[in-house]
């Protein structure tokens, strides 16, 4: 089983929102590298931490399965000996949104279909970003399951700080599926899409029913490369544009999901 893959749910450690039990469409995102133009933890890592080599070389190393995504996770940020309101302050001057993300936002709001942030971050960056880049209250009310972060210095200001993983037991550190999961529980069964790009989503990548692959603009894509490695029908995208025109057309232009999925190639 690669890259922290386990049987059974894990103990969370963090509460879960409530889930959309009456929706007919649900979109869940990862947020890092996805809805972001670059990955703000491999950003830290590669400017503040031990950089960019290192930080590599785990990725492959957790991607071959020879390291659990949560403990090479938890190497990367514990080589960034910065305090916390500083890292978050870097990242809000150098953490841009995919261009066709606010649009496909949009657009979900006004099709009442819930959107989920599902992240390996640590939710208060994600929320700092956000409060940069989104209009008006968005920022404060989009939802987001993430992990969290503990102050560690006496004083608590987060001069010294750690990541604390929602799922502590597991090897992903937040074990992604547990987001998706209980909507396969429902009686109606909601019509599910996931957008991801890298190693902390191969938790989710098989329970979706369609699942977007972001393929950077040089061509790579870790959770690509592992959805064809594993067979997992996916569909790749550059940016949002592709995910809006892709999910209207089930929502709103009657395309079965199969049908979606063997157009690009499955």
């Amino acid at each position: 089983m690669s890259a922290g893959q386990e049987h059974g749910a894990p103990r969370s450690v963090l509460p879960y929102p409530p889930i959309h039990k009456d929706a007919k469409f649900v979109v869940l995102s990862d947020w890092d590298g996805t809805i972001t133009d670059k990955d703000s933890n491999d950003w830290l890592t590669d400017k503040l931490g031990f950089g960019f080599e290192k930080r590599r070389a785990l990725n492959l190393e957790c991607l071959a399965g020879n390291i659990s995504f949560r403990d090479s996770f938890r190497q990367m940020l514990e080589s960034v000996h910065h305090p916390f309101e500083e890292c978050k302050e870097e990242l809000k001057k150098n953490i841009k949104l995919d261009p066709g993300f606010v649009a496909f936002y949009t657009w979900c709001k006004e099709q009442n279909i819930p959107f989920v942030i599902v992240s390996s971050g640590m939710a208060p960056n994600i929320r700092g970003v956000l409060s940069t880049l989104l209009p008006g209250p968005d920022a404060e009310n989009i939802e987001i399951i993430a992990n969290e972060v503990k102050f560690t210095d006496p004083e608590e200001t987060g001069k010294t700080w750690e990541i604390v993983y929602r799922h502590p037991d597991s090897g992903f550190g937040h074990d992604k599926s547990q987001a998706i999961l209980p909507y396969r529980d429902l009686e109606h069964k909601p019509t599910l899409f996931f957008c991801g790009d890298g190693v902390s989503d191969l938790s989710a990548a098989r329970h979706a029913d369609v699942l977007f692959a972001k393929v950077m603009a040089n061509g790579h894509s870790d959770l690509k490369t592992f959805c064809e490695r594993e067979k997992i029908p996916h569909v790749p995208f550059g940016d949002f544009n592709k995910v809006l025109e892709r999910v209207k057309e089930v929502v709103e232009g009657g395309k079965s999901v199969e049908q979606v999925l063997k157009e690009e190639g499955n």
